[in-house]
């Protein structure tokens, strides 16, 4: 457990950085359930992936911080960023991610395999609304609350440059909302509703500030993939618009 000094509240509070913030992240065991479950996932890890040393931790957000577009998904994967200690790493959700970033531009590498492969990403940060990889790939809502601090503290501190977030998923939208809100813009209420391609435009809480176009996807899942929920022209076309709207050139 933590303690009060490390409570993700407190913890994100003190973080100057995005550097900081992450060194800060990755030490956070508030929640008993989802400390368990990486940590055991570390420890019997897969065939697969025998022999690798599993990340066991937190997964920190990855980019710029200087980003001007922020992506946030749910989250870690007990054999990917719960492995490879990197947002969207070591999963087909994150090949899918990554490969089309690449297409954009928007990223250096069309493979990813760990942390130490070289990738660049080009004014665009990666992120999660949990950071633990949770059971079943299903944080409680409590969890979600738990964990928001840390994005509420993520979208602060690149406040000067953010000028479009894409939500993966409707567990996503919901957790990123409030934390924009606690960030410093006005969220509209009645709260925008998720779905594919919708784009809400949150106002600045200081005056002056420019304003903040937050943008929905569906999730890049295995199952949203295999089902054509989502195609990899869909996820183009949101990443596109995103990344033209936040000032990104774009590949065309």
């Amino acid at each position: 457990m933590c303690t009060a000094e490390d409570h993700p509240a407190r913890a994100a509070a003190r973080a100057r950085t995005t550097a900081g913030l992450d060194a800060r992240l990755v030490r956070c065991r508030a929640c008993p359930r989802l400390v368990a479950w990486r940590e055991e996932t570390a420890r019997t890890g897969r065939a697969a992936f025998r022999g690798q040393e599993y990340w066991g931790r937190p997964v920190p957000g990855f980019g710029p911080p200087d980003a001007a577009l922020l992506i946030s998904g749910l989250a870690p994967a007990a054999h990917g960023g719960n492995r490879t200690g990197r947002m969207f790493t070591g999963d087909r959700a994150g090949d899918l991610l990554y490969a089309t970033l690449y297409e954009l531009g928007l990223a250096s590498r069309e493979t990813v395999t760990g942390r130490d492969d070289g990738l660049e990403l080009y004014g665009v940060r990666v992120t999660a609304p949990v950071h633990c990889a949770p059971p079943d790939n299903r944080p409680t809502p409590g969890e979600r609350d738990a964990c928001r601090p840390w994005l509420a503290r993520e979208a602060r501190l690149l406040r000067p440059t953010l000028r479009s977030v894409v939500v993966l998923g409707g567990f996503g939208w919901q957790a990123a909302l409030p934390a924009l809100a606690e960030a410093g813009w006005l969220v509209p209420r009645p709260r925008p509703k998720f779905g594919h391609g919708v784009r809400t435009v949150l106002a600045p809480a200081s005056p002056g500030d420019p304003p903040l176009t937050v943008f929905g996807s569906y999730h890049v899942s295995q199952r949203n993939v295999f089902t054509g929920r989502l195609t990899r022209e869909m996820l183009r076309e949101v990443l596109a618009e995103a990344a033209r709207t936040a000032g990104l050139p774009v590949a065309e």
